[in-house]
């Protein structure tokens, strides 16, 4: 893939950013607002995804770029597993809130529910991109 007209990167360019703070501001705030890790990591991965379109997908259908998709989703398993498993360790049940709840309605009034949402976010928009990228390169009649 070689990517678009200049028009296209540029306009791209301009939104990534725009995208990727909007993904990361629901994934942080999904405990007070509509949204949280699932919305924001699809999010996110839209925003890496409109870049790859743009500009083409050499430089990120190779070994490294399905390399890093796949350590940024073991990476978002693994703290959803370890956050559930701490609550375990700290008082003996499975996702123990062991956080100090804050005041109502604020950023850090929910316990552990904003860290899940930071792992969930990360999972799913590690994952999202490398069903991405895999179908990009994919063509019928490839094996994996």
């Amino acid at each position: 893939m070689k990517g678009m007209s200049v028009i296209v990167k540029q306009i791209s360019r301009l939104m990534y950013p725009s995208i990727l703070v909007l993904g990361v501001y629901i994934i942080l705030h999904g405990h007070l607002t509509p949204g949280g890790g699932f919305a924001g990591g699809v999010l996110i991965a839209g925003a890496f995804t409109l870049l790859v379109l743009a500009y083409g997908a050499d430089e990120v259908t190779t070994a490294r770029g399905k390399w890093r998709a796949t350590l940024g989703e073991s990476i978002g398993i693994f703290l959803f597993w370890f956050i559930a498993v701490l609550g375990i360790v700290q008082g003996g049940y499975f996702f123990l809130n062991m956080v100090n709840h804050g005041e109502p309605l604020q950023l850090f009034s929910a316990g552990i529910i904003p860290l899940c949402n930071i792992a969930i976010g990360i999972e799913v928009s590690a994952a999202l991109f490398a069903i991405f990228i895999t179908m990009s390169v994919l063509k019928l009649g490839d094996k994996v």
